[in-house]
């Protein structure tokens, strides 16, 4: 008989969890103006990584990112934006993903320029969240929450609304938390 210890010990997720080898703080993102977004720029704060896009039926948790980002950017919190057009909704340029999130929803939160999430093209960052054992977003606005040390905390599919209960209370959790 296998004791659990050594079912949980084999499991891929414990893996991946054991041979974490960098930080959320170690990646760059091209920012949607042009400049680097670092999120070594962050660290020691809680990130919601969120990639997006604009013609998507859930364009509207735009909102939400922003009330989010709004409602804790005071206590070390912060939405990032990922605009990517793997899921082929996405507008044709940085200016226009720019504009749209401005105008539409006064976005006022970082934003990468248009990056892949998914597949062997998929941003450093999105592979590195695989290799932590989360998967890669399945469709527009997953969540990545990375907490104050740098690490992944959960994924949140884009059914759960970055407003919603769920997702405050592990945002509230990781702020909590120290580095």
């Amino acid at each position: 008989m296998v004791d659990r210890r050594t079912l949980l010990l084999g499991s891929p997720l414990i893996m991946a969890a054991a041979s974490r080898d960098d930080l959320a703080w170690d990646y760059t993102f091209e920012g949607i103006e042009g400049f680097p977004l670092r999120l070594a720029d962050y660290r020691g704060n809680v990130l919601l990584v969120t990639n997006t896009a604009s013609f998507c039926g859930y364009t509207s948790q735009y909102e939400g990112l922003q009330q989010t980002h709004d409602d804790f950017r005071a206590l070390g919190f912060a939405v990032i934006g990922v605009p990517s057009d793997d899921f082929d909704q996405e507008a044709g340029s940085n200016a226009e993903v720019q504009k749209f999130c401005e105008v539409t929803f006064g976005i006022d939160f970082p934003m990468a320029a248009i990056s892949h999430v998914r597949g062997t093209q998929a941003h450093p960052f999105y592979q590195w969240v695989r290799r932590q054992g989360f998967g890669e977003p399945r469709w527009n606005f997953n969540k990545v929450l990375v907490g104050r040390d740098g690490y992944v905390k959960a994924m949140f599919p884009s059914a759960d609304a970055p407003d919603g209960k769920r997702i405050r209370n592990a945002i509230e959790e990781a702020l909590a938390s120290s580095a």
